[in-house]
């Protein structure tokens, strides 16, 4: 009786170790598709040119609308590669913007992200170019899904396009896989 007690407590038990190893959401192997939300950041024009998030804006008669998306794949445990993608439309002129970077979680939590964004925009001469460095913490709601508040800070790398830095609030929407 006790040898069968003994077995099945081992096979319990491997089967949570195997389940363990199936992972976090932010293991290995998975795939990230995030949205975020922006506020905040610059005037007309500056801070809504490079943008892969959700965001209206109206100012002084000009409104700024901007949707877009990210995808990441985790290279290693809590590190993905990112991608984004975005279109911003600023009363009649578009924008479509890109990004590539990477976001690590420490402790699978405290998401940290470094990339960099750019866009091509209609009728300018110039575009922007941006370093972002962002940081928040994230609160999953299930092994799925995970909102993610934080604030981002975009350095201009293009400084004939401005020389201003944009500080943002965001809230990121991520699904994992």
């Amino acid at each position: 009786m006790k040898k069968k007690l003994l077995v099945a407590m081992v096979v319990i038990g491997a089967a949570f170790q195997a389940k363990a190893q199936d992972g976090t959401p932010t293991s290995k192997g998975k795939y990230l598709i995030e949205a975020n939300t922006g506020f905040g950041g610059g005037g007309i024009g500056v801070g809504h040119t490079a943008n892969t998030s959700f965001g209206l804006v109206s100012i002084d008669g000009t409104t700024i609308w901007s949707i877009g998306g990210e995808g990441g794949y985790f290279v290693a445990d809590d590190l993905a590669v990112k991608v984004g993608l975005g279109y911003s439309d600023t009363d009649g002129s578009n924008s479509i913007s890109y990004k590539l970077g990477a976001k690590y979680y420490i402790n699978s939590s405290i998401p940290v992200q470094l990339d960099l964004t750019g866009a091509s925009i209609e009728d300018y001469n110039e575009n922007p170019l941006w370093l972002g460095i962002q940081g928040g913490y994230a609160i999953f709601l299930n092994d799925f899904v995970s909102v993610e508040p934080g604030l981002r800070y975009n350095l201009s790398l293009n400084r004939d396009f401005t020389d201003e830095g944009i500080l943002e609030f965001r809230i990121g929407f991520a699904l994992h896989f």
